[in-house]
């Protein structure tokens, strides 16, 4: 629910641009040398272990690690409306990375969204999340990175447009979206919840994902978890408060766990963006964090719904007639894992039937599994998942359009028909 959290620019405010994809970006001079340092060799390793299992809460390597590059070496692409946005080299090495960067300088940047020099970070890096974190959390991370190779590349300058290179210009931003100040406990909740809220808050940024974004691109603080559409990602990320799409309150909460943990539940199963959290962060998490995290998430309060994303609407004719040819399109396609009732065979084939990621206003999702399949994440308590084949050259976009509709309508089911213009508009999606 992180996420990545974290993909693309988002939105412009009138003076700054901000990318909703987690980047440090020095942006200056290394003018000091210093490190987190233990009192002893192996309290200094224990530091070290802890600052690497916080760094996979905070799912740092999705963004600062190109698949098939070396670890933390930056340089993942951004593409945006507004240009190109470069992640930076985070590994010790003195000349490109953070070599030279004292745990002072490493905590400012977490928790003020200013670089060594002071200039203003992009809220692509999640500071307004980071800032929450721990002094000695965020020194435990700083030690491990200091820990990794240093690797001598250098970080590529982002090549975004005027006026949205001109990072002063974020200071309208901040004001209107950035509050300084690490977590606070609340004393009427268990340990066991505010650590839950710690990380789902704070490292694990899940709002940036489950929280739409405003015309300005901040948060809407009233609708809070209400979900929203990722930025030029395409996909949706539901809302955790309303059951009628991911709420979580009558949920079990080992349902929860196992879902973070492992990317399936009896529930149903991550794909998208939300798989890419669990390989990379929520499955090496241990249990009791894990279960925190879905203590606290379970409590997520009811609020204000996201604002609904565009949904081209059908006549209720032609919905009739998708429905129909949708039955057929899913006896010969979807029924063999799903069920004819659609009640599928969990984990390994998630339910259809009551299923609030069907039902949800936005039809987004389900159109983008049909059309390019996909899996849940491979993790080590569940190293083979089940797949869901791709039949975006199988089906046609009114083919398509038609089985979303029945699976949206059918068992139970109240969501609404989807239009094959709707389908042709994603069709084209990227898939990362």
């Amino acid at each position: 629910m992180k996420r990545k959290s974290l993909f693309a620019l988002s939105a412009v405010v009138v003076v700054a641009a901000a990318a909703l994809v987690p980047v440090l970006w020095s942006g200056g001079d290394n003018l000091h040398n210093g490190s987190a340092m233990a009192a002893t060799p192996a309290d200094q390793a224990a530091l070290i272990k802890k600052g690497e299992y916080l760094a996979r809460a905070g799912d740092c390597i999705a963004c600062h690690t190109v698949r098939g590059g070396k670890q933390f070496a930056g340089g993942l692409p951004m593409l945006t409306p507004f240009g190109t946005m470069f992640t930076p080299n985070i590994t010790p090495d003195d000349q490109y990375g953070i070599g030279k960067w004292t745990q002072d300088d490493f905590y400012r940047a977490m928790h003020t969204g200013r670089s060594k020099d002071g200039s203003l970070l992009y809220p692509g890096f999640p500071f307004t999340s980071y800032t929450k974190v721990t002094r000695a959390d965020s020194d435990a991370i700083y030690a491990y990175l200091r820990s990794v190779t240093p690797v001598n590349v250098p970080s590529r300058p982002h090549e975004l447009k005027f006026p949205f290179n001109q990072r002063n210009m974020l200071i309208g931003w901040r004001t209107l979206f950035f509050r300084e100040g690490e977590y606070k406990a609340d004393p009427t909740k268990s340990v066991e919840w505010n650590r839950g809220a710690y990380l789902i808050e704070g490292l694990g940024h899940c709002g940036m994902c489950h929280t739409s974004i405003n015309a300005m691109g901040g948060p809407v603080s009233s609708a809070a978890f209400a979900g929203g559409l990722i930025p030029l990602q395409n996909w949706y990320a539901p809302s955790l408060t309303s059951n009628k799409e991911a709420g979580l309150g009558d949920w079990e909460t080992k349902d929860i766990a196992d879902l973070l943990k492992t990317g399936v539940s009896a529930r149903g199963a991550v794909f998208g963006p939300m798989a890419e959290v669990v390989h990379n962060s929520l499955q090496y998490m241990s249990d009791d964090d894990i279960n925190a995290m879905a203590t606290y998430l379970k409590t997520i309060p009811q609020k204000s719904e996201a604002p609904e994303p565009l949904q081209l609407e059908t006549s209720e004719k032609f919905g009739g007639e998708l429905l129909k040819q949708g039955q057929k399109i899913y006896g010969d396609n979807c029924a063999k894992c799903h069920a004819e009732n659609g009640l599928g065979m969990p984990p390994s084939f998630p339910p259809l039937a009551n299923n609030q990621s069907i039902q949800m206003p936005s039809a987004v999702n389900p159109i983008r599994m049909v059309l390019n399949g996909g899996y849940p994440p491979s993790t080590e308590a569940n190293p083979h998942p089940y797949g869901m084949p791709p039949f975006a050259q199988a089906l046609s976009n009114t083919e398509v359009a038609a089985v979303v509709t029945y699976i949206r309508m059918s068992w139970g089911n109240h969501g609404t028909a989807v239009s094959p213009q709707q389908v042709s508009d994603l069709r084209s999606a990227p898939l990362d």
